[in-house]
């Protein structure tokens, strides 16, 4: 899947090993920096992207997901201001090690341990998690339509039928 962008009746879906490392430009087409980690709020939507400035010393800042013009496949362009704050009531899909958490159901069922997410760009809803079960094995994509409970040893998901 962190290969693939999938658009599905005219909503497109990214993942986030798409946009780790994309270049975020503004709308008078300077270059701002490259994402470097998703801002996802305690309901599981994706608010923001953490972007780290191209600097002599590394410094994020924060772009709202409203303030995103368009994904591109080689990079990001945003139309609104940046915050030099990232919002302390989100966690980071990268920085607060959700990326390598335990999945589980909400039946208590182990799904693996979670290597991406794929989301509605516009909407920041995340409708999917792709796990793995270790070094070996294959990926598997979780589909759920309720927000995840993340926890901090693991991430508790409503498993919609595979």
């Amino acid at each position: 899947m962190n290969t693939i962008l999938v658009r599905e009746g005219g909503m497109t879906l990214r993942t986030f090993s798409l946009l780790k490392g994309l270049p975020v430009v503004d709308k008078n087409g300077e270059k701002i920096g490259m994402v470097n980690d998703l801002c996802i709020s305690e309901a599981g939507i994706i608010t923001g992207l953490v972007v780290q400035k191209q600097r002599l010393f590394k410094k994020n800042v924060y772009v709202a997901l409203d303030n995103v013009s368009s994904f591109g496949p080689d990079g990001v362009i945003v139309s609104g201001e940046f915050e030099e704050q990232i919002p302390e009531v989100d966690m980071l899909l990268n920085k607060d090690a959700m990326l390598g958490r335990m999945m589980l159901s909400e039946m208590g069922e182990e799904l693996g341990l979670l290597q991406d997410v794929c989301f509605l760009e516009k909407m920041g809803t995340i409708v999917a998690y792709e796990t793995t079960d270790g070094f070996f094995s294959k990926n598997k994509l979780i589909h759920s339509e309720e927000p995840p409970i993340c926890g901090k040893d693991a991430i508790i998901v409503s498993v919609s039928k595979q």
